[in-house]
């Protein structure tokens, strides 16, 4: 978009070495807020501000018996560990992990340890987060001088408290969890040093008792507590090495799954409240509609509706229940504009993206490093030439909106699902006409999210902020499954051009123009050894909202990339994995990944007859993802994948029966959306209302292999949640490829293949 609600969501990638994109989004905002921070509040405003937001914290967290660790935890006089977690667990599993890491520095037994979800409040603005984000934009010597103190303040200033760009891991989890561990269990021995009349040297911690062996004395750590929270906690403390690891790098069962089993579970389209009424809506067809006109009274003259209310863009019917509502608005026939949006459509839109690469005086964004012009115009360099699209993709997440909202007593309670609870929270309140203050946001679990939940991407917030203050009881608006398909906020339309020079099988120089929406910074990194590389980013906004989808810009890039690799090794007529294998440098971690997947997946042995074989590799979110898909076609020609193997070098996969589901989720993922999946508009509005026109890969169309593996390289840790999609669809298109004959560069495959 040429400007992004929410700057904060193009983030989540790794800079390339080659590429040096302008930097904005968290980062930028970071460096912004502290700045103000230290010019304006100064150094004593800014922890007497960090310590009265400790007090907040515990004032609503910590009740009689327990006592509280900074803003994270709480240990009770029973042992009990309670640790609140600032990012939403929708189904990645990062509460669990984020357990494992603060109890294994702190040494607590692992069966007294629960999790809970952090309140949305500015006391639980993520800092770790910011911190995390932090080296990357002012380097690590800068951001070693700021204190935590003033992080606090940035991160609340934001305010920051996203899930999102498998960041939970990565930064909350070592920056936040891990150190808070290790200083509270320093203040935990101190205090039973005190007691105990002994050296700390002498104590040992496990299961949450710290002994001394020697005279064979022990303190719980639900006696020291007390003392222990008044002690000053190291912002520095010495974290365990990996072989003092007992629950990092574990595979632990997950804590949410059994309430999602037996149904305990409350999601937000589950959540009751007594009197509560239910309503739905229908918006404009086309994006950026009005609604014109409307006779309320067919909706009216249906049991159980009470009321219609118009909005500007869309009208919404409230009843006793949802089928009433959703036949109140049934029975409706609303007039929307189109916006002046009449001439929108997909191949416009694939039209105007061409032409604008072709045309643009200079591109938004470009980074690389080299001269590629002179290289391609070399005397004897072979130059190789093509174009990729990808269409819009929605997020299809299982659960459709819903949001619960209350306002009484001139206080607006709200409870939802939420990829940003204190961002929920703000736009409640500007939306409603109330302070911040004023807006209680109650986050609760989410039946998928992949990037749609983020409050700045999404109405219904603002819809049911305005729906509470209208009527004097509970209301829970519910987006229909058409709904939410229809208005989305999908990843990018995109298309790309790729020109390559070789020489003696060497790339010698690689050029990617694509546009798309967005700022596109932060792109995925460029892992190859190229002399010249040019990547440049021209920014295009349709009718559109478009917003993150799992893994971001690296789903496009990694597609491109990874295809046109596929080219290259033909054109140079070498294998497409030792092609690769020699454009990456000696010794990298990205050589071995590669390695490891092609001898797991038996790379080179002769296949079925019927069978393609395809590689790809690509780094997203600090993590290096190496996959190989095995393909046939079915009778009608569509693609059947058979197998699929993933190589996974995240640094240290700290829950890896997790970390292996979410890797297998990431790679089906990117199968779904590359065979099948594809929003397409016409007259302006999107044609696809359900998964009926929507398809989603089926049980019986996904790999019945998929084989998964972790290289633990010792390497700072990275993202996992999202990192196993990239490479899914360039591997399978190479595989299609390698089957076929025919090179496919326009996704979904589904509509290629049978052309």
């Amino acid at each position: 978009m040429a400007d992004n609600p929410n700057p904060d969501l193009d983030l989540p990638e790794t800079e390339a070495p080659a590429t040096k994109p302008k930097k904005k989004g968290v980062k930028r905002r970071i460096f912004l807020a502290g700045s103000a921070l230290l010019v304006g509040g100064g150094i004593f405003g800014v922890w007497w501000t960090d310590s009265s937001v400790k007090a907040k914290a515990k004032s609503l967290t910590v009740g009689d018996g327990e006592h509280g660790f900074n803003t994270w935890m709480k240990i009770a006089e029973d042992d009990t560990v309670t640790l609140y977690s600032p990012h939403i667990d929708f189904g990645q599993g990062s509460h669990t992990a984020l357990g494992q890491m603060l109890a294994d520095e702190l040494d607590a037994a692992w069966d007294k340890v629960k999790v809970e979800q952090a309140p949305a409040d500015l006391a639980f603005a993520n800092a770790a987060l910011a911190k995390g984000f932090l080296p990357t934009m002012v380097g690590e010597t800068v951001a070693g001088l700021l204190p935590d103190a003033i992080i606090g303040m940035m991160a609340r200033s934001m305010p920051l408290q996203i899930t999102g760009g498998s960041s939970a891991i990565r930064f909350t989890g070592e920056v936040g969890m891990r150190k808070t561990g290790a200083a509270v269990r320093a203040a935990l021995i101190a205090e039973a040093a005190d007691r105990l009349g002994v050296p700390e040297s002498e104590l040992t911690t496990s299961d949450s008792v710290v002994t001394h062996a020697n005279s064979g004395r022990s303190l719980r750590y639900g006696e020291l507590a007390a003392g222990a929270a008044e002690r000053s906690l190291s912002s520095d403390p010495v974290l365990k090495t990996r072989e003092q690891w007992k629950l990092i790098g574990k595979p632990v069962p997950r804590r949410d799954i059994p309430a999602k089993v037996d149904g305990s579970a409350v999601y937000g389209i589950d959540f009751t409240l007594p009197d509560m009424r239910v309503a739905t809506i229908a918006a404009a067809p086309v994006r950026g509609g009005k609604l014109e006109s409307v006779d309320e009274a067919p909706a009216l003259a249906v049991k159980g509706v009470e009321k219609v209310v118009k909005l500007d863009d869309a009208v919404i019917v409230i009843a006793k229940g949802y089928w009433q509502a959703q036949k109140g608005l049934a029975a409706l026939s609303p007039k929307f504009t189109d916006g002046g949006h009449a001439a929108v459509s997909t191949p416009a839109i694939y039209a105007a993206q061409d032409k604008l690469r072709q045309t643009a005086e200079k591109p938004d964004n470009e980074g690389g490093e080299g001269d590629v012009d002179a290289a391609f115009a070399t005397v004897g360099a072979q130059v190789v030439e093509a174009e990729y699209r990808v269409p819009f993709l929605h997020h299809a997440m299982m659960e459709p909106f819903a949001m619960t909202g209350h306002f009484k007593d001139g206080t607006l309670t709200l409870w939802g699902g939420m990829q940003d609870p204190l961002s929920t929270r703000t736009k409640a309140a500007a939306a409603a006409g109330l302070e911040v203050d004023q807006v209680v946001f109650n986050p609760m679990i989410m039946g998928g999210g992949f990037g749609r939940r983020f409050p700045d991407l999404v109405e219904i917030i603002d819809q049911v902020a305005l729906l509470a203050k209208q009527v004097p009881y509970p209301v829970k608006l519910v987006w229909s499954r058409e709904e939410e398909v229809r208005h989305g906020t999908y990843r990018p339309q995109s298309s790309a051009g790729l020109k390559a020079s070789l020489q003696s099988g060497q790339i010698t120089a690689m050029r990617m123009d694509y546009v798309q929406s967005g700022n596109a910074e932060g792109e995925v990194p460029f892992i190859y050894n190229i002399p010249a590389t040019s990547r440049r980013h021209f920014a295009y906004q349709s009718n559109q909202i478009d917003g993150p989808w799992r893994s971001v810009n690296a789903t496009q890039i990694g597609f491109y990339t990874e295809s046109f690799m596929d080219e290259l090794a033909a054109a140079a007529g070498e294998d497409p994995y030792q092609f690769r294998r020699k454009h990456l440098p000696d010794g990298s971690r990205h050589r071995a990944a590669l390695d490891e997947v092609a001898k797991r997946s038996g790379w080179g042995t002769p296949l079925p007859e019927g069978v393609g074989r395809g590689i790809a590799i690509v780094e997203s979110f600090d993590t290096i993802v190496a996959e190989v898909v095995e393909v046939t076609l079915k009778d009608d020609g569509s693609p059947k994948v058979l197998n699929a193997f993933a190589v996974v070098d995240c640094g240290t996969a700290i829950n890896p029966l997790n970390a292996e589901a979410q890797i297998m989720g990431g790679l089906i993922m990117g199968l779904s959306s590359a065979i099948g999946e594809q929003v397409t508009l016409d007259k302006g509005a999107v044609q696809q209302s359900n998964f009926t026109d929507y398809p989603i890969l089926k049980l019986a169309d996904a790999p019945p292999k998929v084989d998964v593996i972790f290289i633990a390289s010792g390497a700072k840790t990275g993202g996992i949640g999202e990192p196993g999609l990239p490479p899914a669809s360039p591997a399978l298109a190479n595989a299609l490829a390698a089957l076929t004959g025919k090179r496919i560069r326009t996704l979904p495959l589904l509509t290629q293949a049978k052309a």
